[in-house]
């Protein structure tokens, strides 16, 4: 069993906005420090962070929040889910029915529209397809792009909710971890496009002043 929720930022924030949870509660079940939650809840963290349905991931018990909002110091606990449990082990793609596998190209359409933050590994394993077979969606070389409508891999039954949920998750938290290494470093200056072709520009002058102070000097 799982220690804490799958997408502990995004139950946190379904459980701010749908429950009367304390934060110390949503903290504690999420894995998460009270000082975290509270700064979900002021909207200074996990800005772009989906709220996740605890409940409807099968991670919740609705008697639990009831107990949880009625006494503040119950700890509310997650629900054991063997079906959950399986996913969480499962790795690599997903293997896809052969009545189902024609449909994998309209989810992948419907996956690069409406989830682009999501990598060709991860919609792999979403529907069970292959990397040459995204880009040939993706770039419009599929045989059958003509033909092809976008539709939810979930509606499909090609994968599950919570598994698309956890994907666009881990994918946005992905994008904020690297925002946060493009953080201007002490020392270093970045340019606009115009700054760098002033930039460039002086040092275009620099060398041709150079050259001719040089070029006098062997004179």
């Amino acid at each position: 069993m799982v220690s804490k929720p799958n997408m502990a930022k995004g139950t946190a924030v379904w459980l701010i906005d749908n429950t009367t949870l304390t934060f110390r509660q949503i903290a504690d079940f999420c894995g998460m420090h009270e000082l975290e939650v509270q700064g979900i809840a002021d909207d200074e963290i996990a800005v772009n962070v989906i709220g996740a349905d605890p409940v409807a991931g099968n991670q919740l018990d609705p008697e639990e929040i009831s107990r949880g909002e009625r006494d503040p110091d119950y700890s509310i606990k997650l629900k054991e889910s063997p079906e959950f449990e399986g996913e969480e082990r499962r790795h690599g793609p997903r293997y896809t029915p052969l009545s189902k596998r024609q449909d994998r190209p309209s989810a992948i359409l419907w996956l690069l529209k409406n989830h682009p933050e999501l990598t060709y590994a991860q919609i792999s394993k979403l529907v069970g397809t292959t990397k040459s077979t995204i880009l040939a969606v993706q770039d419009r070389t599929h045989w059958n792009i003509a033909n092809l409508q976008p539709n939810d891999p979930v509606a499909l039954g090609l994968c599950r909710q919570v598994e698309l949920d956890r994907a666009v998750q881990k994918a946005i938290e992905r994008k904020e971890k690297e925002k946060e290494t493009l953080v201007e470093e002490p020392g270093t200056v970045i340019l606009s496009t115009d700054e760098s072709l002033k930039s460039e520009s002086d040092l275009k002058l620099m060398f041709q002043e150079l050259e001719g102070f040089t070029l006098d000097s062997k004179d």
